[in-house]
């Protein structure tokens, strides 16, 4: 019997709490079952997708990263891309795109912050991981 197989794309950026996205994901979904790939930053995530989708491996696809206000406004055009660009392949390809990006207004970097915004990467890891399942679900009730 074969396994249904995820995909989970990490940015590099702030990768001691992306990390932490991916520990909830595989609290809910076996690591056998699951391979992780990594992209420098954000705006590489919908692009690594697209080619992850076009193979057709993939039940789904889920895509982490910190977004953080710079100070010059940058952030909100690449959250946007970002979001959007990863809605887009899950729309061209068929493949459910699953976005765990988050773009605080309020990010510094203190250990009070990494262990607020660790503990939610947790849980939105767990959250995409529920939501990858329940798409594999329903995918395989419209098949039957």
């Amino acid at each position: 019997m074969t396994h249904t197989r995820y995909a989970f794309i990490k940015a590099n950026w702030h990768a001691d709490i992306i990390d932490r996205a991916l520990e909830g994901f595989l609290e809910e979904i076996p690591a056998a079952q699951v391979d992780v790939f990594d992209v420098p930053g954000a705006f590489e995530l919908p692009l690594r997708a697209q080619e992850l989708a076009r193979t057709g491996r993939y039940a789904s696809i889920a895509g982490a990263a910190l977004v953080v206000d710079g100070g010059i406004y940058r952030h909100d055009f690449v959250a946007q891309a970002v979001v959007k660009g990863l809605m887009q392949v899950g729309l061209e390809t068929g493949v459910p795109v699953l976005s765990v990006s988050l773009t605080p207004h309020q990010f510094q970097e203190t250990d009070h912050h990494r262990a607020i915004f660790g503990s939610h990467f947790v849980e939105k890891g767990r959250e995409a991981a529920r939501a990858a399942l329940q798409l594999t679900r329903h995918a395989q009730e419209l098949a039957a």
